[in-house]
């Protein structure tokens, strides 16, 4: 009796596999020996002190500058005058006598601030100049103690 076929088509793809191993090897071997990076001397690059890459290594440069750790400032810087000031002059815009209610545009950022009549002082109108004070609200910042400018 003869073999089967299938035993023929099983060796003839073994046979295949086989091959495949063997010229991926040979490639990988190439590979290996045709390249120029091989260790890792060839693989370092250095940055100068203008941020370019380079493939020599720095030298001892005397035009750099010592930085002392007590001279390093970590934090929010200190508020001026200016800024410490809780008064904010501005105009009152949107207000709804009826309802109670308007906003607030400050000339020192030009932001617009949430005012309750409860938190005016002077009986003011829509478009009068006023300075208030600035406090958490519900909802954010809204502006306290009105009084016309």
């Amino acid at each position: 009796m003869g073999r089967s076929q299938e035993s023929f088509s099983k060796r003839e793809k073994e046979k295949k596999k086989q091959k495949k191993k063997e010229e991926k090897l040979k490639r990988k071997e190439e590979r290996k020996a045709n390249s120029e990076g091989g260790d890792l001397d060839n693989m370092i690059a250095y940055v100068d002190e203008y941020g370019n890459i380079t493939d020599t290594p720095p030298e001892d440069n005397p035009k750099k500058e010592e930085i002392k750790a007590e001279d390093i400032v970590i934090g929010v810087p200190k508020k001026t005058e200016e800024e410490l000031d809780p008064v904010h002059k501005g105009v009152l815009q949107n207000f709804n006598s009826s309802k109670g209610f308007g906003f607030a545009v400050s000339h020192k950022d030009n932001e617009s601030y949430f005012v309750h009549i409860s938190d005016m002082e002077d009986e003011i109108m829509e478009g009068d100049k006023i300075t208030f004070e600035l406090a958490k609200g519900d909802r954010g910042l809204k502006a306290v103690k009105m009084k016309k400018a």
